[in-house]
């Protein structure tokens, strides 16, 4: 291994390390905690070296929002193959996607709220991005009936399950009725 293939793989390590302790301490904390100082305490690195890898905050947050991604659109796929038929590939959709926004809290907010300064629906949005919502389309293009754009439908059954999950999380939903809700947005919005 030449000297330039083994300063690289090093750099590779502390991005991902830089990632992952950015992400477990907003899990934990939540992002307000997430300051570069603290990063470079938690993973024992001089602020200037995390600036090697990433301007700042907002960065970071963006390589956590597309690693989240990459995450979601695994989940989905993985639930989506697991089951036959166009209404159980649904709900599996929904389920697997409102799971993830419960389990993932802080990486939900990174890829949806926050501002990690990612370009979203645009022509250069991020490999990652475009992957999850064509995970979501794969299965909801299917069921989007006659007439309709696929990519339009999907976007709005996106959008009902990023209100669900957002009004959830905020508690603005009454508890334990998810599984209404989700056999209800199936029922409505999918054509079967």
């Amino acid at each position: 291994m030449s000297v330039q293939e083994r300063k690289e793989r090093e750099r590779a390590v502390r991005e991902h390390l830089i990632v992952a302790t950015a992400r477990e301490l907003a899990e934990q904390q939540g992002w307000d905690a997430v300051t570069t100082r603290r990063l470079a305490e938690r993973i024992e690195y001089s602020q200037p070296v995390l600036y090697t890898h990433f301007r700042g905050k907002r960065e970071i947050i963006g390589a956590v929002a597309l690693q989240g991604a990459t995450e979601l659109a695994a989940a989905v796929r993985a639930a989506t193959a697991a089951v036959d038929g166009p209404r159980e590939r649904v709900t599996a959709l929904a389920c697997a996607y409102l799971d993830f926004a419960a389990r993932n809290p802080a990486v939900y907010d990174a890829i949806f709220q926050l501002d990690g300064g990612l370009a979203y629906a645009q022509e250069d949005t991020p490999e990652p991005l475009k992957d999850a919502f064509a995970a979501l389309l794969e299965c909801l293009a299917e069921v989007a009936g006659d007439g309709v754009h696929p990519g339009l439908f999907t976007e709005v059954f996106w959008a009902s399950l990023h209100g669900v999950a957002t009004l959830t999380r905020s508690r603005r939903l009454m508890p334990g009725e998810t599984d209404q809700r989700v056999e209800l947005l199936v029922d409505r919005l999918a054509v079967l």
